[in-house]
């Protein structure tokens, strides 16, 4: 019989970026810049971002087994929070099931975002650090997105 665990963890980060809420909103919203700092090379991304929407995203990050992360949006309420359930499989089997709840404020010099997310972590599959490292990553990565200009041009907006 298999090894059986369950962990349960919760993690808070936050950003601050130098962009208006509604356009730090927008690039959650938009299929095309959300797939740019959020997904993979090679993966396959679909985001239908409405309240009961799904947002699939699948890869097989370094020829290892398929990652496929699923998320529906449960709540949406525009340029303040996106709440949202997620699972991700792991070849055939669930590692993660999850709550996250994102909300934007306005801040001296653009957006604060703080994500939330409180998960249960199965059969050691994935662990609560390995999460909290890569939705790190992705928030960095929609920081390098936001900092590039309408028309594809990286700015210093709110760089000293």
């Amino acid at each position: 019989m298999a090894d059986r665990s369950v962990t349960h963890a919760t993690f808070t980060l936050e950003r601050l970026y130098p962009a208006p809420v509604a356009r730090v909103f927008a690039a959650w919203a938009d299929p095309k810049v959300k797939a740019r700092w959020f997904s993979t090379p090679g993966a396959d991304h679909e985001l239908d971002f409405r309240v009961g929407g799904r947002e699939v995203n699948r890869a097989r990050p370094d020829g290892g087994p398929s990652m496929t992360f699923e998320s529906t949006y449960r709540d949406i309420v525009r340029d303040e929070r996106i709440v949202y359930t997620s699972v991700l499989h792991v070849g055939d089997g669930l590692a993660t099931a999850s709550l996250t709840t994102v909300e934007f404020r306005p801040a001296e010099g653009g957006t604060r975002l703080v994500l939330t997310e409180q998960g249960v972590y199965l059969d050691g599959r994935e662990e609560p650090s390995w999460r909290e490292h890569g939705t790190g990553d992705w928030l960095d990565a929609l920081g390098v997105e936001l900092d590039v200009e309408p028309g594809g041009r990286v700015g210093a907006v709110g760089r000293e």
